[in-house]
């Protein structure tokens, strides 16, 4: 992406700006009446939103992420696809799939009605992506910057046979301290322990009660369409995750011995984040018809009491 090229077809005037970003990344800043925030145009990757009454952002980006060319940037709102978690056909493919790790297009900018900004990015197939996953594609990624953040995902399946995919918003909140966090909203739905181990139909835990953090947390829950709430005591606020096109939700935290072995993730930085995905992960993996198109959405508020 040229940035001048860039400023000159998708610049608002003291609203939207592009420029080179850590690793010379095109960064594009959004400063309206509502909100500020910062989307990374390499990966598509929403990396920063906090409303104008808010002291502190709503997402974390690890101090030691990796800003290179094929590397993905621990933090934010990564886009995983067309694949979510490892390969699933065990070639060694990347986990999380391909999307990521790669440039997207600026689409488009425009200041909508109530003063809000939106921006469209595009990521579609080319020789590299064949060699991983053999089927042409179109992806757009919606981000809107008002009140609240509503981000998008869009998949058009432009190949001539169905697809399968598994995906996720990736999204890592920044809170005070996990170990007074909470996740509510998802008490009384079976989840798969990717920290335990094998998924089998035995192994599936119902959960009781609110999300808590004392340990590795890496679940997959199921059959969940509901908002989704994090209770952080320690910034005396809520974030409320609300999903469309989703009927899983993943919640993470990697814990002290995971934190210690990531290159791009501080030994400590486990304290001050949780990751609520909202997917289409495990039983609810999406097929799409030639020709047609599959929505993911989903929206981030904060809330105080």
């Amino acid at each position: 992406m040229d940035i001048a090229q860039a400023n000159e077809e998708f610049g608002i005037p003291g609203v939207l700006s592009i420029c080179a970003g850590n690793g010379g990344f095109p960064l594009i800043r959004v400063n309206n009446e509502h909100a500020q925030a910062e989307i990374c145009g390499y990966a598509g990757q929403v990396l920063s939103y906090r409303p104008e009454d808010e002291a502190e952002d709503l997402l974390f980006v690890s101090e030691h992420a990796y800003y290179k060319p094929g590397k993905a940037i621990k933090g934010g709102i990564p886009v995983c696809w067309p694949w979510f978690g490892p390969d699933p056909l065990g070639k060694g493919r990347p986990d999380h799939g391909f999307v990521r790790a790669r440039p997207w297009r600026l689409l488009s900018t425009e200041t909508m009605v109530d003063g809000a900004t939106r921006v469209r990015l595009g990521c579609r197939d080319d020789e590299a992506t064949r060699a991983l996953w053999p089927h042409s594609f179109a992806l757009e990624l919606d981000v809107t910057v008002g009140p609240s953040l509503e981000v998008d995902l869009v998949t058009r399946n432009t190949s001539e046979v169905p697809v399968t995919i598994t995906q996720a918003l990736h999204t890592y909140f920044k809170v005070g301290d996990v170990r007074r966090a909470q996740v509510l909203g998802l008490a009384g739905h079976e989840y798969i322990d990717k920290v335990a181990g094998a998924d089998t139909p035995d192994s599936r835990v119902s959960q009781s009660g609110p999300i808590n953090f004392d340990g590795p947390v890496n679940r997959i829950y199921l059959d969940s369409t509901d908002r989704l709430t994090i209770d952080d005591a320690s910034l005396g606020r809520q974030i409320q995750v609300e999903r469309e096109g989703s009927r899983s939700a993943v919640v993470w935290n990697p814990w002290i011995e995971q934190s210690r072995q990531m290159g791009d993730f501080g030994d400590d930085e486990y304290l001050g984040m949780v990751c609520v995905e909202t997917t289409n992960a495990a039983d609810d993996a999406v097929s799409i018809e030639p020709g047609a198109t599959h929505r993911l959405e989903s929206r981030y508020s904060i809330v105080h009491d």
